[in-house]
């Protein structure tokens, strides 16, 4: 079957990786890339359809992102959403203008229903607007098909040659019936089967990872978690014992996470599985740091060379194996779009690495989807929906320097914090869950004696993909019990606080 592709050009919006969860939720492949793509690079790709992202930039700026004028050649439909669809209007012929004020907000769309953009929709949808620039005239050939009161073109087409372009954010949660518009373009419009399923997927990915890697040798940089887990077993798949999965312990991970690990991979797993203690190489590079993108890269490149390492006792290894996920690239930075944090196996590598490639096979999967591969694989249910954790471990979930008795406090807190998650049945309800250690220190009165300890912050989210999230509406009954016991069995402790933050505005990891 011909593989389907939507391309969506980010031009540096918010909420690109949003447009890519909802093309992924009609079963429909796609890929973000930057705007600064070539021309020959897209007709390689052969998309069925592309999508302009939004972005902060006016049209009129110098620095305005621009994609090559070409891609207007290739008859393929395009879809521009919000600078998407100005971009679109302004290089075709239209006129773009700036308001006076940004418009900003939940607003009521009037929407032509003989649009094939609107099928099945009510004359009438509530959509998220988020513009100071508009399209003001709309270029030749090209018809008005949505409105606000104060947007006179909220949505143009044309239909013809298949270009489409809305003012307002069809991929947010805070657009009623969003998701149909993305699927009347990528099935509707675009024709795209939606015929993209993880098994299929499965064998595609295993195949080719054989005839990239032959018969070569490489190594998995292994953490236990669900990323890297199902990496290992889809390398396994591919490679058989050519694959060594190495194990850094590096003082980071949680109480009784070495053993778990290690008794994962050695009796669950007929993989060959390398454990390497690094706790006191990692804590000593990280001494004194408080930095968390500099925490990110030391550990990145302490990761590397322990990799290099261990790589060179097995013999000649030519390929290291990440788990690195889509998250973790959008997050890192995608051409020009912002860096929000760099990840320690994405932005965090050191320039030099003594290994033929690095082979990421989860690159462009969500996390939802690395688990309905992990399925797919026959990984059983405790590790597919084994909450995540980050490859720096508590290095981030410790604010400022990085002592061993913070870690000892922050592994006893984060223990009790999971402990009472899971005696009140709630692993299922929340997506990820764990503690952090502040720089905070605050008064506290304990055994009629004053103190002066750390403070923990509590964090849990409800999540399908990682790229969003809200916070955990835990009972105040449960918090009390959990605060209760961290103070009373975790020395150096004396104040507990939740975190009801959603994401955005904040990540969920604090660094």
């Amino acid at each position: 079957m011909e593989k389907e592709l939507i391309l969506i050009i980010d031009f540096g919006g918010q909420y690109n990786q949003l447009i890519a969860r909802r093309v992924r939720e009609q079963n429909v492949y796609c890929e973000v890339v930057p705007y600064t793509i070539s021309i020959e690079k897209i007709k390689e790709k052969n998309p069925k359809g592309i999508i302009f992202t939004g972005g902060p930039s006016s049209i009129y700026t110098e620095d305005a992102p621009k994609c090559t004028e070409d891609i207007f050649n290739l008859n393929i439909p395009i879809l521009g959403i919000c600078y998407g669809m100005q971009y679109m209007a302004y290089t075709l012929g239209g006129q773009v203008k700036r308001a006076d004020k940004r418009e900003y907000g939940q607003m009521s769309v009037n929407l032509d229903l003989n649009s094939k953009l609107f099928n099945g929709l009510d004359d009438k949808n509530i959509c998220l607007m988020s513009h100071t620039d508009y399209v003001d005239s709309v270029p030749q050939g090209f018809m008005k098909i949505a409105n606000t009161d104060t947007c006179k073109i909220a949505a143009m087409q044309n239909e013809e040659k298949g270009f489409y372009g809305v003012q307002f954010h069809p991929e947010v949660n805070h657009t009623e019936k969003g998701n149909i518009i993305i699927r009347n373009f990528v099935i509707g419009i675009c024709k795209c089967s939606g015929s993209w399923k993880m098994d299929a997927y499965a064998k595609t990915t295993i195949e080719n990872l054989k005839q990239k890697l032959g018969d070569k040798k490489a190594v998995c940089a292994l953490s236990g978690g669900v990323d890297s887990s199902v990496a290992a077993v889809l390398l396994s798949k591919a490679i058989g014992k050519n694959l060594t999965c190495i194990f850094v312990d590096h003082g980071l991970l949680r109480k009784n996470e070495v053993e778990e690990v290690e008794d994962i991979f050695t009796n669950k797993f007929d993989v060959n599985f390398v454990k390497v203690d690094a706790k006191e190489r990692f804590l000593n590079k990280l001494k004194n740091v408080t930095s968390p993108e500099q925490k990110r890269k030391i550990i990145g490149e302490e990761f590397i060379r322990v990799f290099e390492e261990e790589g060179k006792k097995i013999g000649s290894v030519d390929y290291l194996v990440q788990g690195t996920i889509y998250p973790d690239v959008i997050e890192s930075g995608l051409g020009k779009s912002s860096v929000i944090k760099s990840h320690h196996n994405v932005g965090g590598l050191p320039d030099y690495v003594d290994f033929k490639e690095i082979v990421e096979p989860l690159r462009n999967l969500f996390k939802d989807e690395v688990r309905n591969l992990g399925r797919e694989l026959g990984l059983p249910d405790y590790l597919v929906n084994r909450q995540p954790f980050p490859g720096p471990g508590l290095a981030i979930r410790i604010i400022g320097d990085i002592t061993e008795e913070k870690l000892e406090i922050l592994k006893d807190a984060d223990y009790i914090f999971r402990e009472e998650v899971s005696k009140n049945n709630m692993e299922k309800e929340l997506s990820q869950y764990f503690a952090v250690l502040t720089d905070t220190r605050s008064v506290g009165v304990m055994g009629d004696e004053r103190t002066y300890d750390y403070l923990i912050a509590l964090r849990a989210v409800v999540t399908d993909d990682f790229m969003t999230a809200k916070f955990a509406k835990i009972s105040y009954e449960i918090l009390e019990k959990i605060s209760q016991r961290i103070v009373n069995e975790v020395n150096h402790v004396n104040r507990i606080v939740y975190d009801v933050t959603s994401k955005p505005p904040a990540t969920i990891e604090w660094e």
